[in-house]
Order: C-alpha cells, then sequence, then structure tokens
C-alpha cells in the first residue's frame, strides 16, 4: 500500500482546502451541482477533446463557489473521465474522451447489490444480442469481417486455456459492429458480468472445460459465418441458441450465491498519482462492504481506522470516501458514534454516468427507439406472465400508475414515465429497470438539447387511454395483445424523440 510520503497534495493544495470534505458539510453537495454543470456545459458544446473549460480561478468565479467546493467538483468531473484538471501555461480543465470504465463501474455497483441473477442477465441479454448481431449482418464491411475472425483466430488459439468461464470478446465485438453504441455498451456490460458468476463456478475436469470451449467456439463460428454472409434471420438464430447454452453450462456449474462476485470499483484514469490510489482504496472498501454482505447502517470504522487500516493520507480517503458517497456505497458521519456507514445504492448514479458516456458517443435518437423497443417489449412480456401465475402487485400497481398519468401534480415531468418504469420494476428483473433508466434520461436529454416540450399534460388523457388499453391486455392474460399494444404506443412516440 502507498504511504502518506507518497500522497503529498499536488500543486499546493493544503489539507484545510480538503477539510470540508466531510460529508456532512454542504461542499459535497454544492460541489456534485457545480460537476452536473461543468459537464453539461462540455455536452452543450458538442464535447469538444482538448479544449479548455477555464483556469481553476476562472471556474471559481463563473460558478461563484471557494476551491474547495470547485476541486470537489473536478474530482467528480474527472471520475466521469468528462476533463481533467491540467497544471501550468496552457492548462485548466481539459475536456477530454472518456471510455466505458466509469459508466461499466457505476452499473456493476448497483447491480450487484440488488442481487442480480445469472437469470437475469441472460434474459436481457436474450433481449438485446440478437438484435446486435442481425444489425452486424446488415452492415457489414470488408473491415468488420477482418474483425470478426481475428476475434474467433485468437479464440481458436486460447480456447483451451479460456473455457467458457472467461470473458467473451466476440459478443461485445457483435454489439460494435452493430453500429448502435447502446447496444454496445449495454451488451459489454452484460458479458462482462456473466462471467463474473461463470468465475463462481466449482472445480472442473479439464476434459469438461476442453469439450465446452470447442462447443462455444463452434457456436461463435456459426454466429460469424451468418453475419460475414449479411444473413441477419440465422445470425439471430444462432446467437439465441448459443445464449440458451451459455445459461444451462452456468446454472448447472456455478456455486450458489445471491450476489455477483468479484472486484467491480478498478483503478481509474484521474490524473494524479493520489487521484489514482483514491479509486483503488474506494474498491478495496467497496470488496470490504460485499464482503460482509452489505450490512446497510454499519460502521466500518473511523477515519482514524480507516487510515491505519488502508496506510493511506488522509488526504487520499476523503476523496475515496467521496467517490463512495457519489454511488450511494457509503458516507461519513461526523461526530460520536460516526464513522463510515454503509448505505444504500441506488440507480441515479449509474444512469446519470452511463448517460454522459453516451452522450459523448454520439448516440441518436434512433440508436435509443431500438433498445428501448426491445426491453419494454421484453417487461410486457415478463409482468404478463407474473399476472398470469396470480400476483396481484402486478394490477394494483400498474393501475395506480396509469391514473397517475392524469391525476399526478401538474410540475412532476415524469409521470407519464411511471407506467413504463413500474412495468420494469414489476418484471422483476433489475437489469431490465436499469437499462430502461438509463434509456429515459437519454430521450429527456435529446429533447431538452433541442428545446422540444415533451408531451406532458397536453397529452395526458391520450396516453393514459394507452397504458390502459396495455393493461387491460396485461389483465387478460394475452402477452400478444400486450405486445402490439405496447409497439404502437412506443412507435407514436417517435416524433417526440427526434
Amino acid at each position: 500500500m502507498a504511504t502518506a510520503a507518497d500522497l503529498e497534495p499536488a500543486d499546493g493544495e493544503r489539507e484545510s482546502d480538503l477539510a470540508a470534505s466531510g460529508s456532512d458539510a454542504p461542499v459535497g453537495k454544492l460541489a456534485a451541482q457545480i460537476a452536473h454543470r461543468i459537464e453539461a456545459d462540455v455536452m452543450r458544446r458538442g464535447w469538444p477533446v482538448d479544449e479548455s473549460l477555464g483556469s481553476e480561478l476562472e471556474l471559481r468565479e463563473r460558478f461563484s463557489v471557494s476551491r474547495s467546493v470547485l476541486r470537489e467538483a473536478v474530482r467528480l468531473v474527472e471520475h466521469h473521465q468528462v476533463a481533467r484538471m491540467r497544471r501550468g501555461p496552457g492548462g485548466g480543465l481539459i475536456v477530454c474522451a472518456p471510455d466505458a470504465g466509469p459508466a461499466t463501474r457505476s452499473i456493476v455497483i448497483y447491480l450487484e447489490y440488488v442481487g442480480t441473477s445469472v437469470t437475469d442477465l441472460l434474459h436481457a441479454r436474450l433481449l438485446l444480442e440478437p438484435i446486435a448481431a442481425g444489425l452486424a449482418a446488415d452492415r457489414i464491411t470488408e473491415e468488420g469481417i477482418e474483425t470478426l475472425r481475428a476475434t474467433l483466430d485468437d479464440e481458436r488459439a486460447h480456447r483451451e486455456d479460456l473455457g467458457v468461464e472467461s470473458h467473451d470478446p466476440l459478443h461485445p465485438v457483435l454489439g460494435r459492429l452493430s453500429g448502435n453504441p447502446v447496444l454496445h455498451l449495454f451488451i459489454d456490460v452484460l458479458t462482462r458480468l456473466t462471467a463474473r458468476y461463470a468465475h463462481t463456478s466449482r472445480r472442473i475436469a479439464r476434459a469438461e472445460v476442453v469439450a465446452s470451449a470447442e462447443e462455444s467456439y463452434e457456436a461463435h463460428q456459426a454466429i460469424v459465418d451468418a453475419v460475414v454472409a449479411g444473413d441477419g434471420a440465422r445470425a439471430q438464430t444462432a446467437l439465441t441458441a448459443h445464449l440458451e447454452w451459455v445459461a444451462a453450462w452456468i446454472e448447472k456449474h456455478r456455486v450458489r450465491r445471491t450476489r455477483i462476485a468479484g472486484n467491480v470499483i478498478e483503478p481509474e484514469v484521474a490524473e494524479g498519482p493520489r487521484a489514482k490510489l483514491a479509486e483503488v482504496v474506494a474498491s478495496w472498501i467497496h470488496d470490504d462492504i460485499a464482503a460482509r454482505g452489505w450490512q446497510v447502517g454499519s460502521v466500518l470504522g473511523s477515519e482514524a481506522d480507516l487510515l491505519a487500516r488502508y496506510g493511506i493520507s488522509r488526504a487520499v480517503l476523503r476523496e475515496a470516501v467521496r467517490l463512495l458517497e457519489y454511488h450511494a456505497v457509503a458516507r461519513m458521519r461526523r461526530g460520536p458514534g460516526g464513522g463510515l456507514i454503509v448505505t444504500e445504492p441506488e440507480p441515479q448514479a449509474s444512469i446519470d454516468t452511463m448517460a454522459l458516456f453516451l452522450e459523448y458517443q454520439g448516440v441518436t435518437a434512433d440508436d435509443l427507439r431500438t433498445v428501448r423497443d426491445a426491453l419494454e417489449l421484453g417487461t410486457v412480456a415478463r409482468v404478463t406472465a407474473r399476472h398470469g401465475e396470480g400476483d396481484q402487485e402486478v394490477a394494483e400497481r400498474l393501475a395506480a400508475a396509469v391514473r397517475w398519468t392524469t391525476e399526478g401534480p401538474a410540475d412532476d415531468p415524469r409521470k407519464a414515465d411511471l407506467f413504463h418504469s413500474e412495468l420494469a420494476e414489476l418484471s422483476g428483473n433489475p437489469v431490465l429497470s436499469l437499462f430502461l433508466g438509463i434509456i429515459t434520461e437519454l430521450f429527456r436529454r435529446h429533447a431538452d438539447g433541442q428545446d422540444r416540450r415533451l408531451p406532458g399534460d397536453a397529452a395526458a388523457e391520450e396516453v393514459q387511454h394507452v397504458h390502459q388499453r396495455i393493461l387491460d391486455a396485461i389483465l387478460a392474460s394475452d402477452p400478444g395483445v400486450a405486445r402490439h399494444r405496447m409497439r404502437r404506443h412506443l412507435d407514436a412516440l417517435v416524433p417526440w424523440w427526434h
């Protein structure tokens, strides 16, 4: 572990400047607000990589905040890889090109906490990956063919060493070749999470590992052949069959667990050794929380305890705590009986982080609609089945959501979305619920970016009628009609998202 000597404040930063970063001080919430404003400004400017947003002094004057507040805000912006602070001549807060790391970590933290199952993951993959395979087949190029065959060649060379339980690169490659950045990112997250479950498998005989790896490789070869031939239907069929086989293999071999296993907060690429170490420390603390069974309300230790346990400086610990607080993993409580308190993660951090990355990727309304349609239609089918099994909660919650469209407060911009979010929650699959939350947030950002008013109260009665019709089909245990009505409803919304 690093020592305090390795972690001296950089560029004249004093420890007193960081003292306000305790979670009970107002600096935390204000810093988060400033970070959001900075990120919104980057998006409005079209994400101009390498452009300076201003010096520290200029930013403090622009937002009328203290140095400690601005530096906390900058740390969050750096954590999202939206911009980084560069010192010296020509420096300032420089816009950077993010990768999927923060978005992926944010999602995994939340899904781990809520106890996502391998069944949830594979169901989401079955909804999304065949679409990606079909799109990849439709738009395949010479370069894409080379990429697919190189991926297969690499798998063939290492398949006996890897086995089914390893992270599978072919599926994210198909997501990338689909040309839809939402599909690409969601599929990457899902395959990584599936690998976490597979790694909890019991010890397997070498012969079985080799046989399963060979079967997986042959399935991948069939999928690639179909994509290269431009046969989307065959690619989708082959991929669906392969995912069903993967689900059965994991279910047969895995050790029964209630949560995803493994580290989920990995070292970040923020500037400076202290910033990087703060990410690592956040990972260590998160792992300790997960290992203890995520006991909400329990105390992990005082600040002094944690400093001694991890062998770090006070400044690094406070940066790590700020990241944990952002993800609602833990918070620091001052005073007697205080310390780092385990909290209940909530999805908004995941939604915001993923939305930021997809904004940078240049996601379009059509990209969003493709994924939303698949997720919404999948949730309708699951909820209809749940009602058919005698779950009375379905009727009660969806009926209330239908009424809320007209009965909810006039200033509630999300009241028309309640029916859709309730459907996702009632599906019992946290992956679908989280992904739909991300899609909805991105749709709203698109509308705000184009200064377009969403339907709101003007169409409330019409929306309520459509929602009721979908609910009627669900209560009649008719999934075909429910999906048909949902599809028509989503098609009718298309003009609002362009």
